[in-house]
């Protein structure tokens, strides 16, 4: 009689281990994650680290006299900014009012460009929205064609129309051309923000009695006020920003911007002070880089309403 031994049985695994062990992510799965998440940031640091050195390079060389590459060679100074205190030494500005009427001048043109391009846009763009009226399709179509148009192509026939006008070298009639050139793009974007808004609302106003005019300022605008402040803060910097019209359109320079005086300092390209050209590009560029930093989640919220055709 023979006898067959078997072999004991393992010890099963306990069910929380097991449950553990199954819940536990595989390794590889995480690091894709976060590999993925981590993707988008490399590629907007690989793009926007260029333009934060050329930033870099323009403070820096702004405080000192020579600059080899972005490392300062000369010693520490404040001459590059006597344009602030002391614009007499400055060549470009001789016969030129200085730096301070320069802002004003450029701050006056921006805030009324985009005065002009907030109250036409919001008219037109409601209208375009609520009002059924013939031809308001192929009017569409033509508003887009406008925008698609670069300015440079326009200027002899702008030239012709406010030199009969008479705001020929004036900034008023730069103001209105720039607030010109910005509509297309403005009624477009208001008529986004007004598709968004419920019908019902308006019809109420109307049904309580209230004129179409009280319904669009009283009910209406208040609830576009992301809109407004997108589209003001954007028809502002390109007003900041615009160098063409003033130069072509005010050959006197009795009411000359900012942009025109870095025109002035660069001269024939031939006897440049960088230094003093980067402290004022600097002054420049400075006041839309704090509104970009405080507003830029105004600025986005063009993409979110104006979007609708």
């Amino acid at each position: 009689m023979s006898i067959v031994s078997t072999p004991a049985p393992r010890p099963a695994a306990s069910s929380a281990h097991r449950t553990a062990a199954s819940s536990a992510p595989p390794v590889s799965g995480a690091l894709g994650r976060i590999v993925g998440a981590a993707v988008p940031y490399a590629v907007l640091i690989l793009f926007t680290l260029p333009i934060l050195l050329l930033y870099l390079w323009l403070t820096v060389s702004s405080f000192f006299t020579r600059m080899e590459g972005l490392r300062p060679a000369g010693p520490f100074t404040l001459e590059n900014w006597r344009f602030l205190w002391a614009p007499e030494t400055v060549e470009a500005l001789n016969n030129k009012p200085p730096v301070i009427p320069l802002t004003i001048n450029t701050l006056i043109f921006s805030l009324a460009t985009a005065a002009v391009v907030l109250l036409i846009s919001s008219m037109a763009g409601y209208a375009l929205s609520r009002l059924p009226f013939p031809g308001r399709r192929m009017f569409l179509g033509s508003v887009l064609l406008l925008h698609s148009f670069p300015s440079v192509t326009l200027l002899i026939a702008t030239f012709i129309v406010i030199r009969q006008l008479g705001l020929y070298d004036q900034l008023l009639g730069v103001i209105l051309v720039k607030a010109a050139f910005e509509l297309p793009l403005g009624i477009w974007i208001m008529k986004g923000f007004f598709d968004t808004i419920p019908w019902e609302l308006e019809m109420a106003a109307l049904v309580d009695g209230a004129g179409r005019i009280t319904t669009w300022w009283r009910i209406v605008m208040p609830l576009v006020r992301p809109g407004l402040l997108a589209l003001g803060l954007l028809a502002f910097v390109s007003g900041w920003n615009e160098f063409l019209l003033p130069f072509v359109f005010m050959p006197s320079g009795s009411q000359a911007t900012l942009s025109l005086l870095v025109r002035a300092l660069l001269g024939e390209g031939r006897f440049v002070d960088y230094g003093l050209l980067t402290a004022v590009g600097l002054y420049y560029v400075l006041p839309i880089l704090l509104l970009f930093s405080f507003a830029q989640d105004q600025l986005m919220k063009i993409y979110g309403g104006g979007v609708k055709g």
